[in-house]
């Protein structure tokens, strides 16, 4: 049955345990839930503690503790971006706004209000520290999904800054004060801010019907390219630094793929017009992302086996 069909008639029928279940995964965006606890304990293998066994780093309770908060708190901020996006995300997103539906807005407010509370138990596990820094977390996802992200230029940083703050908790936890990791975060601080653009480029029928005053709406569509292409340039200084340094290892392939990703995602943004266009670009964006979390085993391909057996 089509999907749209059941979604009509939910309020007339209980919807299925299994629409659901795939409705609450789609709330909550489970594929980057699971996407973002990987890039963590890949991240925390090979970068933030590189002389640590594998055994001794998977066996760490506390980085256990902090990757269930951070999985907790930001599968909560997708609950709270869905619930004030709902109207919005109609228009934009409309098969997977009605496959959202199957959940009613009090029981996502209830797996909100829990999921928050499990994550700052889980921090409070760690330390206080690591408590108030997930209570702090909360509060800045809340409030960019209630305020911020209406505003053009405070919604694009501080959602690149909320994509990065998951893998700062690791970093200060294992207090790794390399130089190639503050590289590596400025790199992927210009993908997420191109990333948000193009999301806003791709949705802007529907931020424009409610009011989202994102960059494409209030300076135009060739504003907002032009400044897309800016921190293209603006990534070719981390690449070029991170290639000098010894330690990223074979991972050094994945920036030379990305430059030329790049290169052809700059050409192809400007012949986008379609919501489809920018769909594709979007896409193109993620896969990246994705390539590089799953690059970070080849940092020191050496080092792979001398974690499997030290």
């Amino acid at each position: 049955m089509d999907l749209l069909k059941i979604a009509n008639t939910n309020t007339k029928k209980k919807a299925p345990f299994y629409f659901k279940f795939l409705s609450m995964l789609s709330v909550v965006r489970g594929f980057n839930i699971v996407a973002i606890i990987t890039a963590q304990y890949l991240a925390a293998i090979f970068i933030f503690s590189p002389q640590k066994s594998l055994l001794s780093v998977l066996t760490n309770v506390h980085l256990y503790f902090i990757i269930l908060a951070t999985a907790s708190t930001i599968a909560a901020g997708y609950i709270i971006n869905n619930f004030y996006d709902k109207e919005k995300d109609l228009i934009n997103k409309p098969i997977k706004a009605e496959l959202d539906n199957f959940i009613s807005k009090k029981t996502k407010l209830q797996v909100y209000f829990l999921l928050n509370f499990i994550g700052f138990i889980f921090g409070l596990l760690v330390s206080w520290r690591a408590a108030l820094f997930f209570a702090v977390y909360i509060f800045l996802i809340w409030f960019y999904s209630h305020k911020l992200k209406k505003q053009p230029l405070t919604g694009l940083f501080s959602a690149a800054i909320l994509g990065l703050l998951p893998f700062f908790a690791i970093f200060v936890y294992y207090k790794n004060f390399s130089e190639v990791i503050f590289v590596h975060a400025s790199f992927l601080f210009f993908i997420l801010l191109i990333k948000e653009l193009i999301k806003d480029l791709e949705n802007i029928k529907g931020d424009m019907v409610h009011s989202y005053l994102t960059i494409p709406i209030k300076y135009d569509e060739q504003f907002t390219k032009i400044l897309i292409s800016f921190f293209i340039i603006f990534t070719i200084s981390p690449i070029y630094f991170i290639l000098n340094y010894p330690e990223i290892g074979d991972m050094k392939y994945y920036f030379y793929f990305a430059m030329v990703v790049l290169f052809v995602f700059s050409i192809l943004l400007y012949i986008a017009k379609t919501k489809k266009d920018y769909l594709i670009l979007h896409n193109i964006i993620r896969i990246l992302i994705l390539i590089g979390i799953v690059s970070l085993m080849f940092i020191d391909t050496s080092v792979i086996l001398d974690k499997i057996i030290g």
